[in-house]
C-alpha cells in the first residue's frame, strides 16, 4: 500500500514539517488542525466555541480532500488550553460533529498565545 499526502487549499498550511493529512489504504490521518481561515492565515474568534467550529471546518477540508467525511471518522483528539472551556467546547463540538459520535481524546496543553483549540482526525474509509 503506498502513503499519499493529503493537501487542500481550503484548510491552512503551516510552516511546519507536516502533512495536512496522510493516506495509506483505508485510513486516513488528519493532521492537528487550527483555527487559522485557509484564505487569510488569521485567526477566527476569540471564544474556544468559534474556534472550534473553525477548526472543524479545517478537519473537515482535509478529510474531504482525502476521500472522506466525518461519518469516517473513527477518533478525534482535541487539545484544548484551558479546563474551563471544555463545556463551551463540546457545545460547539457537538452542533459541527453530531450523532453518532466518533470516539475522542481531550487532552489539556500549551498552545501558542491567542490559540485555544487543536483537533486532529482518524478516518477509515469503506474502499
Amino acid at each position: 500500500m503506498t502513503r499519499t499526502v493529503i493537501t487542500t487549499e481550503n484548510a491552512p498550511s503551516l510552516p511546519a514539517p507536516l502533512s495536512q493529512g496522510i493516506r495509506k489504504g483505508p485510513v486516513l490521518q488528519v493532521s492537528g488542525q487550527l483555527p487559522f481561515d485557509p484564505d487569510t492565515g488569521e485567526v477566527v474568534g476569540t471564544s474556544v466555541a468559534e474556534q472550534t467550529a473553525q477548526t472543524l471546518r479545517n478537519v473537515n477540508a482535509v478529510l474531504k480532500a482525502g476521500g472522506a467525511d466525518l461519518a469516517d471518522v473513527v477518533m478525534l483528539r482535541v487539545y484544548l488550553t484551558d479546563p474551563a472551556h471544555l463545556a463551551d467546547m463540546n457545545e460547539a463540538y457537538a452542533a459541527a460533529v453530531g450523532e453518532p459520535f466518533p470516539a475522542r481524546t481531550t487532552v489539556y496543553m500549551q498552545l501558542p498565545p491567542g490559540l485555544l483549540v487543536e483537533v486532529d482526525a482518524l478516518a477509515v474509509l469503506d474502499d
